[in-house]
């Protein structure tokens, strides 16, 4: 018998006040936040093409950080919270 694993995590998350879910990207601008982790950038140039042709996405951001263990600078995260509907953070490897 085999075994299968759910990798799903619990989430401890709890929305803001005002939080909404974002019902379609079609014409939405969407962020992406590079750690510094070999390949993330190649991933997300992938998942940014994915994005503006099959969901429609306008316009994606691309950020760094200087390190996989500091935070982003705030000035990328107030550019971000401004501009884009959904900010996506990841790692590379």
């Amino acid at each position: 018998m085999a075994l299968i694993y759910d990798p799903t995590a619990v989430s401890f998350y709890e929305p803001k006040a005002g939080a909404h879910k974002v019902s379609s990207l079609a014409g939405k601008t969407i962020g992406f936040i590079d750690n510094a982790k070999p390949n993330f950038n190649l991933l997300v140039d992938d998942l940014a093409e994915l994005l503006v042709s099959r969901y429609g996405v306008a316009v994606v951001l691309k950020r760094a950080k200087r390190g996989a263990s500091m935070p982003a600078p705030d000035p990328v995260v107030n550019e971000l919270a401004e501009q884009c509907v959904l900010v996506i953070t990841g790692s590379g490897d």
